[in-house]
């Protein structure tokens, strides 16, 4: 019951800490990759990551996963809400990760213009059953950084996500809730 309690604590804030987000991550049901196709949308939960508040700040709207070899990974919402894919970029997100404050709302606009300029139409990433916590469960691979996604059941609709960047000490913790299937 406790651990229930915490997680609908951690669901309504969008914070804790990095410890409690990996005992609530670990007991959760791996997930197949099928389960994993369709749009999702995302939010951050706030672990004091170094990356806590840029996707919010840039515009994230979330991943869409079409099937293991075609993987949306960063999708972002204009002002009009119309949603738009991007092509991930390391040393655009070294550099934001090395200037904390970019993070403030003053920086949004500059956030979103870089985003939009990142465009894609491409396959950013795969999905793959991989080990991660003593668990096989589907993965994100991004194709051109030392990150995987790996993810775990919450219910039918949404799952908890962990991001392991090679780079960070820490990972990063996000929720994704379905918005549709590939076939709607």
């Amino acid at each position: 019951m406790e651990i229930l309690q915490s997680y609908q604590s951690i669901l309504e804030t969008r914070k804790t800490t990095t410890e409690e987000a990996l005992q609530l991550f670990d007991p959760l049901e791996p997930v197949d990759l099928d389960f994993m196709f369709g749009r999702w949308q995302g939010s951050e939960i706030d672990t004091s990551h170094p990356m806590n508040g840029m996707l919010a700040s840039s515009g994230w709207y979330g991943k869409e996963f079409i099937d293991s070899e075609t993987v949306h990974p960063l999708l972002f919402a204009d002002d009009r809400n119309h949603i738009f894919k991007v092509a991930p970029n390391a040393i655009a997100m070294d550099w934001m990760l090395k200037i904390p404050a970019i993070q403030n709302d003053a920086f949004k606009p500059l956030l979103k213009l870089a985003t939009s300029l990142q465009k894609t139409e491409t396959s950013q990433a795969r999905l793959r059953m991989m080990e991660y916590r003593g668990k096989v469960s589907a993965t994100m691979v991004y194709d051109f950084l030392p990150i995987n996604d790996s993810f775990r059941k919450i219910d039918d609709s949404s799952v908890l996500g962990i991001m392991d960047y090679k780079n960070l000490s820490e990972p990063f913790f996000f929720i994704l809730r379905r918005v549709s299937n590939v076939d709607n």
